[in-house]
């Protein structure tokens, strides 16, 4: 596992059981982490706003891996605190087509929960967390603002589960 962070953001750690959620996606449905328990190992990735550069080709970087992503066995699940009218729009621009899911209010709600929302930015740390099945963190990464993430941690930490 590894770890990067700012010295105000303490996320959740591996071993802890996921706090379930509730919000709207970038069409309006509703999603909860919960309507995979049992079901699918979760990809939750929080991101700090779309159509910002480092965002941008992360997501897009995840849309050209999908299958890895969002299969039978794995859903990815990417929140930030845009608007889903925002993400609705950044989604058709970019060509995502997994759910993006917004934290836009109670703001950062759920990014708080997870232990990645920057109060003084008003947005989520750059955090990712590996849920399995039964609804515990089994991985998870958290960075800066500027520094993305690399897809090949993600793979290998879903190939343990």
């Amino acid at each position: 596992m590894r770890f990067m962070t700012t010295e105000a953001i303490e996320a959740i750690t591996v071993g802890t059981k996921a706090p379930d959620f509730e919000l709207k996606d970038n069409h309006g449905r509703t999603v909860r982490l919960s309507d995979f328990r049992g079901e699918k190992n979760v990809v939750l990735l929080f991101y700090p706003f779309a159509f910002t550069g480092v965002c941008t080709g992360e997501l897009c970087a995840l849309r050209d891996e999908l299958p890895t992503f969002v299969n039978d066995d794995t859903q990815l699940l990417a929140v930030s605190n845009d608007s889903i009218h925002t993400l609705r729009v950044f989604a058709e621009q970019e060509g995502l087509e997994y759910p993006l899911l917004s934290d836009f209010w109670p703001h950062g709600a759920t990014s708080r929960a997870y232990g990645v929302f920057d109060e003084e930015k008003g947005c989520a740390v750059r955090g990712t967390f590996i849920i399995d099945k039964e609804g515990v963190v089994r991985w998870t990464v958290v960075n800066g603002l500027p520094d993305a993430r690399d897809l090949n941690d993600y793979v290998k930490a879903l190939d343990t589960l």
